[in-house]
Parts: structure tokens; C-alpha cells; sequence
């Protein structure tokens, strides 16, 4: 199934498939079977707090915050950008779902930004979730993953988007920073190398079959 998945993907991207989506008007760069295993995460773990990086046209954080909007409570999401577009922030400050979506404008592996997602968990002791989907090469998710995966709550998890890179065509990312051999896909690697605390839950893409995050869904060990 892994090769047709790629067959597909490889062929709907041809089709610009995934600039198709849109989440309660926003666009959201992303496969619907991912926004169904996101849903099924948040519904388990019950987050206070969702980290996530990028905000590209605001669709990522409102689909997350409309999750957290359903679960009820105070959750809030934190998007994580040095550099925010203004369509993005202008989608999230105009939507009903604002108030639950707080944009941390510095690099999402700083130390400023661990400090916030830091001072947050203080200030709202509960469980965490963290999506990364910000810069793709292996070295700044690398960086991202040893800045905020310790945030994750145990039984939780750290998911890491486009992994996909890694299986698709080489001539697909020409003229990009990232591609084969150096993408989210090989930074969870060189990670899992060095923190035990992580493993990955094949479970859930087994289920989606269609995913872009194959390898990427990362849980936290532990009670």
C-alpha cells in the first residue's frame, strides 16, 4: 500500500491536489485523511496545549483550534512563525476561532520559543501536543524537534508533517532546500536515534493508508 500511496501522491501533486483544501473557509495545505488522524489525536490525549509551527494562510491552527473548540475547556494553540504571512494572520485575527490561537512570532527552534511554550505549560498545567510543519529540511526539524518534543506530555504525541519528501521523486523538490536524503522524514530518524522517549505509532497510518506523514506520527513512551 506504501507505493501506491506514493504513485498517488506523486500524480495528484502534478494537480496542485493538495492547494484544493479549504477548513471552515480557510486553505489548509493538507491531505484530509491527516486532518482525520489530527482530530482522533486531539480527542485522545485531550491537549490544554497544541504547538504547532507554521501558519502558512492561518487553515492549520483554526482546523486545530475548531478541534479544541468542539472538546470544550480553555486549550489554545500556539503557532509558532518567525516570519507569519499576512494572509495567515489576518485569516486567524478575523476568524471566530481567534481567541483560541496565540501566534508566537520567533523561530520555532529558539529559545524564546521554548521559554513560551514553557511558561504556558505553567501557567495551564495539562497535556501537549506538538505538530511541526513549518521549514523542511532535516536540519531546522531536527532543531525543532530537540527544542519542543520534551513538551510532550507522555502518551501523547509530536507529529511531524511531510515526511512524506523523503519517498517521492527526486525531481519534485528542484530548486528547493529540502528533498531526498534531506527532509522531516530523515530528521525523525537522526532523532529517534537519540531519544528513547519517542517511538513511532504505525497504528495510525495503517489506518489512514493515505498519509503524508508516514513515519511521522511520533508517541511519547510512558504513563
Amino acid at each position: 500500500m506504501h507505493a501506491i500511496s506514493v504513485e498517488w501522491l506523486t500524480q495528484a501533486a502534478k494537480h496542485k491536489h493538495l492547494f484544493n483544501h479549504e477548513w471552515l473557509g480557510e486553505r489548509f495545505f493538507h491531505l484530509p485523511s491527516d486532518m482525520v488522524a489530527l482530530q482522533e489525536i486531539l480527542s485522545s490525549v485531550r491537549p490544554r496545549t497544541v504547538v504547532h509551527t507554521g501558519v502558512a494562510a492561518g487553515g492549520g491552527p483554526i482546523f486545530l483550534a475548531s478541534i479544541l473548540e468542539l472538546l470544550g475547556g480553555d486549550s489554545k494553540v500556539l503557532a509558532i512563525d518567525p516570519r507569519p504571512r499576512k494572509e495567515g494572520l489576518d485569516a486567524i485575527e478575523n476568524h471566530a476561532l481567534g481567541q483560541r490561537i496565540e501566534v508566537v512570532t520567533c523561530p520555532s527552534t529558539s529559545a524564546e520559543a521554548a521559554q513560551i511554550v514553557e511558561a504556558r505549560i505553567a501557567k495551564c498545567p495539562g497535556p501537549v501536543v506538538v505538530v511541526l510543519d513549518l521549514t523542511h529540511t532535516q536540519e531546522h526539524v531536527h532543531a525543532e524537534l530537540a527544542n519542543l518534543a520534551g513538551f510532550v506530555s507522555p502518551g501523547s504525541y509530536v507529529v511531524v508533517l511531510d515526511t512524506i519528501m523523503e519517498y517521492m521523486p527526486a525531481e519534485m523538490f528542484v530548486d528547493r532546500p529540502y528533498g531526498k536524503g534531506n527532509n522531516p522524514a530523515t530528521a525523525v530518524a537522526a532523532f529517534l536515534k537519540e531519544d528513547d522517549r519517542f517511538e513511532v505509532d504505525y497504528s495510525i497510518e495503517d489506518r489512514l493508508l493515505m498519509t503524508l506523514a508516514p513515519g511521522g506520527f511520533l508517541k511519547r513512551c510512558g504513563a
